[in-house]
């Protein structure tokens, strides 16, 4: 009979890792539905002596879903799927083990037959009884055969109904990462950012603040609302907050105005729940000019906060 070999056992991590990475701050994990079930079916495998012994690789794999299972996890669905697979490794590893136990005994009732030939050939007396032992052996040699035959089917059919659900899970997992991929990139649209090699660029004129100052009219709520919920949504990215003015005004004025500026920004954001640590404010003066400082449209588009978003998981369309 040929051994089981665990299939894809890096399946079940590849799934939890992935659905992790985009699941998003939606809820606290939860441990599955059905992981102690399936940590006391296994257990009463690893107890039986007849077993435990004999499927060796089976079981440890079973161990390693097991454990996957038992998880908390943020999709429910996925740590039903997780919980799925370690009950159905479970199963495979009990019927390999009942293989191997079967592939025993039927050694041990060839043995058996063997030496009733030899009692026979020595015992002519007995010789009677001896052949009806001799073909119940071999009657039951049949039969195990038999189990056996049906074990391996059983066994084919299962490896062949894993890897489907294991491509079913790598095409769920793809379909929800294109998913996430489109609506990055509707938010980047609504954001009116710019994806740039530094990161995705939001500009905010200086119509966001009160002329000359650094304060924020009401009207910035809105754009500074889009940003605040889209670093909520990815927190796994950083942000630098540059302040611009135009050329009117000393050098320390203006490097002054633009870093209350960017502070003011900071300080809108982290108001919001945004973490310090991930903004950056610096104030840049009149370095940097986007526009000619000798028209008006020029200096306007000048004075400006500029928000780069750090450059992860941006594909530009």
């Amino acid at each position: 009979m040929n051994t089981l070999l665990p299939l894809h056992r890096t399946t079940i991590l590849a799934a939890s890792v992935s659905f992790a990475l985009f699941a998003g701050c939606s809820a606290a994990p939860n441990k599955p539905d059905g992981a102690a079930n399936v940590r006391d079916k296994l257990s009463q495998l690893q107890s039986n002596a007849d077993l435990a012994t004999r499927a060796p690789l089976a079981l440890r794999d079973a161990e390693g879903a097991v454990r996957a299972a038992e998880q908390p996890q943020k999709e429910v669905a996925l740590g039903e799927h997780l919980v799925f697979l370690a009950d159905r490794k479970v199963d495979k590893a009990r019927a390999e083990a009942e293989g191997h136990l079967a592939v025993d005994q039927r050694k041990a009732l060839a043995e058996q037959r063997e030496a009733m030939r030899l009692q026979a050939r020595t015992q002519e007396a007995d010789s009677a009884n001896r052949r009806a032992n001799i073909a119940q052996a071999d009657a039951n040699l049949q039969k195990q055969d038999a189990q056996l035959a049906r074990n391996e089917a059983s066994a084919a059919r299962d490896a062949t109904a894993d890897a489907q659900r294991d491509a079913d899970v790598a095409r769920g997992v793809a379909a929800m990462a294109q998913r996430n991929e489109q609506e990055l990139q509707r938010q980047i649209m609504e954001l009116e950012a710019k994806v740039t090699d530094r990161g995705l660029v939001l500009t905010l004129g200086d119509l966001l603040f009160t002329s000359g100052t650094a304060t924020l009219n009401p009207g910035a709520n809105k754009h500074l609302g889009r940003l605040a919920a889209f670093l909520t949504k990815y927190p796994e990215r950083n942000s630098l907050i540059e302040g611009y003015t135009d050329s009117i005004g000393t050098d320390d004025f203006n490097q002054g105005l633009s870093q209350r500026r960017a502070d003011a920004v900071k300080a809108y954001l982290t108001g919001q729940g945004i973490a310090a640590a991930r903004l950056t404010a610096s104030g840049k003066g009149e370095s940097s000019p986007i526009g000619d400082n000798s028209s008006s449209t020029g200096r306007q588009q000048n004075r400006r906060v500029e928000v780069i978003i750090e450059n992860q998981l941006v594909s530009a369309r």
